[in-house]
């Protein structure tokens, strides 16, 4: 029922928003730039291939699965069309919405199933029950579903069950913990990680993390099998990516595991001009630009190189600046980038209010998990730890976070169901947690 709700209010959201309505500006900018111009050269039969406004060749800017899905709407509904918004906004909520059931498992097994934080609840599993609650109605986590033509929801969709199936081949909240190989479990979470790679690859620093949490206890278990489980994970999630791979090694004569502008994106974070938060394209709109001929003529693997070169001597220039910009992205990724262009200083101030609350509260109630050693804890904290980093180093936007929101609900609506009125001082049950915290 929690799943239909979203649905039906993120659909809802868009026909009456007229979100599919995508402004033409910039040769539409708007339409996934990157993505739509890649889009764009698949329905026009130039291959993979073109990610700005001009003709530039073949590219592994992006990951391939969006930009296939946007192509799919194009095929259907005409290249940049209302009719291929309303469809990937759609799918976006789709997406968007099926999170909803992870993020009830998630609260179910490493909260409810425990008996943590009923607190007099009428409901068995209200962590989990208010967890997809927030999840499926709270604006913040609509938006990049009914407004973005981007990858966001996608990749939260698929990072949110790949930790769900981390959590079942640990038996997370069951009763009974058998030894028997979950074969199917494993090669699931191996193909949710292969897609994952295909869609956002930052999220791939989890994986290592995810893969080492799920298999610990077989170390002082003789005779249980997950390390022929994550064998099978990881073939499989190699098994996906390799087309990608191949076809890099093919178009563009070099190895490419994931995507081809780390040089680019780094040089871009490190311009003075920037002051710790790129702003605007990597390469210019107009086509006739001399930058954009440089990287015609070069080709993408060449010129992303020589931009990566021109980073490191920045870096040997001015080293303190990666350590100051460094520290200016963290407070980013967690209070939220200014908006200096902002015309609605309330709104500004309410958009920020809304997602600085979220980071305090879901950073406040990890802290809790880990103290009161709730199952799973440990795992969320590492990823906390982990996933960022890219983010802290390179760029920051407010959208690079939502794979980690919907943990954030889970442990938001853990940190409020674990509070009770003062009655003099605080008691923690360190077996299972009173009605006061």
């Amino acid at each position: 029922m929690i799943f239909a709700v979203a649905l039906a209010v993120r659909v809802a959201a868009i026909a009456i928003g007229h979100t599919y309505r995508v402004p033409a500006i910039g040769d539409h900018f708007h339409f996934g730039f990157e993505m739509g111009r890649i889009a764009r050269s698949l329905v026009r039969g130039q291959g993979y291939a073109n990610p700005f406004n001009g003709v530039s060749g073949p590219t592994a800017w992006v990951p391939p699965l969006y930009p296939l899905l946007m192509a799919l709407s194009f095929r259907l509904f005409g290249v940049y069309s209302a009719g291929a918004a309303f469809f990937l906004l759609a799918v976006n909520s789709l997406f968007s919405a099926a999170i909803c059931p992870a993020v009830y498992e998630i609260g179910a097994r490493c909260f409810d199933a425990q008996g943590l934080a009923r607190r007099r609840s009428a409901f068995a599993q209200p962590v989990a029950l208010w967890s997809a609650w927030l999840w499926a109605l709270y604006p913040a986590a609509l938006q990049y579903a009914i407004h973005w033509l981007w990858e966001m929801s996608l990749s939260t969709w698929l990072f949110t069950w790949a930790l769900v199936l981390a959590l079942r081949v640990r038996r997370v909240g069951e009763r009974t913990r058998g030894r028997e190989a979950q074969w199917g479990v494993w090669a699931t979470f191996g193909l949710l990680w292969g897609l994952i790679a295909l869609s956002n690859a930052s999220l791939l620093l989890c994986l290592a993390v995810v893969l080492v949490w799920a298999v610990w206890p077989a170390v002082r278990v003789r005779g249980a099998k997950p390390f022929a489980g994550a064998a099978l994970a990881c073939a499989v999630t190699v098994l996906v990516a390799t087309p990608w791979i191949v076809r890099n090694e093919r178009a563009l004569h070099a190895f490419v595991p994931t995507r081809s502008n780390a040089g680019v994106e780094l040089d871009e974070s490190l311009k003075p001009e920037h002051d710790a938060l790129p702003y605007g394209t990597a390469l210019p709109l107009w086509p006739g630009d001399p930058e954009f001929k440089r990287y015609a003529s070069m080709g993408e693997i060449r010129y992303a190189q020589a931009r990566g070169e021109q980073a490191k001597a920045r870096l040997q220039a001015h080293p303190a600046a990666l350590v100051h910009h460094t520290v200016d992205r963290f407070f980013f990724f967690w209070d939220g980038t200014p908006h200096p262009e902002e015309n609605h200083p309330v709104g500004e101030y309410l958009r920020q209010l809304s997602y600085s609350f979220l980071s305090v509260c879901g950073l406040l109630g990890l802290v809790l998990a880990v103290r009161r050693r709730v199952p799973g804890a440990w795992l969320l904290a590492t990823i906390f730890l982990v996933l960022p980093l890219p983010y802290y180093l390179i760029t920051v936007q407010p959208r690079f976070r939502h794979p980690l929101e919907p943990l954030i609900a889970v442990l938001a609506v853990y940190l409020f169901r674990s509070t009770g009125p003062r009655t003099g001082h605080f008691a923690i049950d360190k077996g299972r947690e009173s009605d006061s915290a």
